[in-house]
């Protein structure tokens, strides 16, 4: 739990000073507007949900999607390329940093399978470590006075050792995770990492367990997203931080008419062309297009109970990283 702690209370100040504003204070917010629409996609009740542009039960929506990425996971990585011209990879990077989690994090990635996060994650962290090595063993070789230190000086001011950082990457959809399981192999990533088949809306994990949940452009193939968020509110520890990387709604008018024209102009082409399969990266194009607005999911994760709810468009909004906190 300290690691939770830690990671907000180095992040308040952040909010408080950052360009991007919690959603309820956005000028251009209609809140009842927000609230009515996110309702009307959150809701569990009735049978239909929508796949893509079609309705669909929301079983079929379910054995839909799991078709969707048996079919694509091989290729699932040329796929983000694909709808988002390579700069997933950019905004991938960014959304860690915008992360920024401490030594002793356990962070869950959900719908994570082929790893993207959960790599960068053990890079970070990896990286900070260096960082912190380089920069203590030098301060720690002398006295306050100046006079060399002998080595077990040194090491009775070690500090205390704290639990080793840890992702879990949970997906329900195998064939992900053993794309994702391959690629950790092939890093030679052995330690510090799980990988766990499960559903977003029945997480297996106790409750109160996380210091951080990430799910980055998976949550709009989930069937009940608000059943999700609270799944997400529940395993986290007190202080913990909610983070999500999703495709999002366009804010620049220009932007907006050339992504959509490549969206399904462009991208079902290729999906047919580099992978022999039209429909799947059609729905992908679709599931985008159904997805809530920034403001939209901004309060459905409130609802789900979460404070300190932002929004960080990226790219004029083809993507944005929504955060909240379990206070």
């Amino acid at each position: 739990m300290a690691a939770s702690w830690r990671n907000l209370a180095r992040i308040l100040p952040q909010l408080v000073r950052s360009k991007f504003v919690p959603y309820r204070k956005c000028p251009s917010l209609d809140l009842r507007f927000a609230s009515s629409q996110a309702s009307s996609f959150s809701s569990d009740e009735g049978d239909k949900t929508h796949f893509g542009f079609e309705d669909v039960s929301k079983e079929e929506k379910t054995r839909k999607v799991h078709e969707v990425f048996t079919n694509v996971a091989d290729k699932y990585d040329m796929m983000n390329d694909a709808m988002s011209m390579g700069i997933h990879r950019i905004w991938k990077d960014y959304f860690i940093q915008k992360l920024s989690p401490t030594q002793g994090t356990k962070l869950l990635d959900v719908a994570g399978g082929t790893g993207d996060i959960a790599f960068r994650f053990l890079d970070y962290m990896k990286y900070q470590d260096s960082l912190q090595l380089s920069w203590n063993i030098p301060s720690r070789m002398k006295s306050p006075e100046g006079w060399p230190r002998s080595p077990s000086e040194i090491e009775e001011e070690s500090p205390t050792e704290e639990e080793d950082s840890h992702v879990t990457v949970c997906d329900i959809n195998r064939s992900m995770l053993e794309v994702g399981q391959k690629r950790a192999a092939q890093r030679g990533l052995f330690e510090g990492i799980d990988w766990v088949e499960g559903n977003a809306e029945e997480l297996p994990f106790e409750s109160d367990s996380m210091d951080v949940y990430t799910i980055a452009f998976g949550i709009r193939n989930v069937t009940r997203v608000q059943k999700a968020l609270d799944e997400a509110y529940r395993v986290l520890k007190p202080g913990g931080r909610f983070m999500c990387l999703e495709f999002s709604e366009v804010q620049n008018p220009v932007i907006k008419s050339a992504y959509d024209l490549y969206s399904f102009q462009v991208i079902p082409a290729l999906g047919q062309i580099l992978a022999g399969d039209w429909n799947s990266y059609q729905y992908l194009v679709e599931s985008i297009r159904k997805f809530p607005s920034q403001e939209e999911f901004a309060y459905m994760i409130e609802e789900a109970g979460f404070a300190c709810v932002t929004v960080e468009n990226l790219t004029g909004g083809i993507a944005a990283i929504h955060s909240g906190f379990k206070l």
